[in-house]
């Protein structure tokens, strides 16, 4: 199974199910993105698939931006994003999250 382009609205549903009941496992501080996190998430997504992020940055654009590059750079899709957290997705070679059609 490979990775959706894009999420569909029942896929979404079904993965904000799943990431309701989750703490965040990555904290974005005061000193925002860095190399060292970028490396934790990645291995951290892996190993999930489904990560809930808690940003510190007070600004919305700022969050924005820091949601913008996570996505670039690890070629996750967003679940959703709801004040300080957001829910990233992506698909692991042997999935143990299979997505509604």
């Amino acid at each position: 199974m490979s990775q959706p382009e894009k999420l569909t609205t029942n896929q979404k549903k079904y993965l904000r199910g799943i990431a309701h009941g989750l703490n965040p496992m990555i904290i974005i501080g005061a000193n925002g993105v860095t190399e060292s996190l970028m490396a934790e998430l990645e291995s951290t997504l892996e190993h999930h698939e489904i990560l809930k992020i808690k940003m510190a940055s007070a600004d919305r654009d700022d969050r924005k931006q820091i949601v913008d590059y996570i996505l670039e750079q690890t070629g996750a899709l967003l679940v959703q994003t709801i004040g300080k957290i957001c829910v990233i997705y992506r698909q692991s070679e042997e999935t143990e999250l299979p997505l509604p059609k």
